[in-house]
């Protein structure tokens, strides 16, 4: 069986990557160089229209779920924000110092799909915000009566990426400068709202949660693929 041919190059960029890990492995965190990140002080829990709703707490993992995010993660933040309207938003950080080539951040396909959800196909996408346009994935998750709608991204170092691809091709630049970089996760989702609203409502949570952000951290949100 033929491999398709973006996975044979993924294949070769990680066979070049281990080769050069045993050549010359990263030794410098990136990490180190920046301001420090703590989730639950970078993230208001009141921004424009928004406000943190404790009443309604966010889906937890199982145990060995979240054991297994244990060593991957060093920060998680999971709130509910609710509006002047009463539509809800469901924000889920998550943050690792360490995305050298046996670590990686875990993406919410496989997340949710290990929680017992039905996850549709993933679909590339962007938003469009006053900081610059931010490229995302979305997908649809459903559980017995329960459906979401979720847009994320990823940041590593400072190159955003919405796959395993794009992660895998981020470390490897790094990687060859001998850095180990840091991995930001950002997933906004709501739940049993239409699809194409849902994702509007989305994009005005991601607007004001950027613009609640010091300018020093918002990079970390952002990238440096942001124009």
């Amino acid at each position: 069986m033929k491999l398709p041919f973006k996975n044979f190059i993924l294949l070769v960029l990680m066979l070049v990557a281990a080769m050069l890990g045993s050549i010359m492995r990263p030794t410098k965190n990136m990490a180190d160089n920046g301001p420090i990140i703590d989730l639950e002080s970078m993230i208001s829990k009141q921004f424009g229209d928004w406000r943190e709703d404790p009443s309604v707490i966010p889906i937890q993992v199982s145990p060995d779920v979240q054991a297994e995010l244990n060593k991957v993660y060093n920060q998680t933040l999971a709130r509910t924000y609710i509006n002047s309207k009463n539509e809800r938003i469901m924000l889920s950080l998550a943050y690792g110092k360490n995305q050298s080539d046996n670590v990686q951040i875990h993406l919410p396909e496989g997340c949710y799909g290990g929680q017992g959800f039905a996850v549709s196909d993933i679909t590339k996408g962007s938003l469009e915000t006053s900081f610059g346009k931010i490229n995302v994935a979305r997908l649809e998750a459903t559980k017995g009566t329960r459906f979401e709608s979720i847009t994320y991204w990823v940041v590593v170092g400072k190159y955003i990426a919405t796959d395993t691809w794009g992660m895998k091709l981020a470390k490897l630049k790094y990687t060859l400068n001998g850095n180990i970089p840091d991995g930001l996760l950002i997933r906004i989702s709501s739940a049993n709202l239409p699809i194409i609203y849902s994702y509007s409502i989305q994009r005005d949570f991601a607007e004001a949660m950027l613009a609640g952000i010091s300018p020093n951290h918002r990079v970390n949100f952002l990238g440096e693929m942001i124009h």
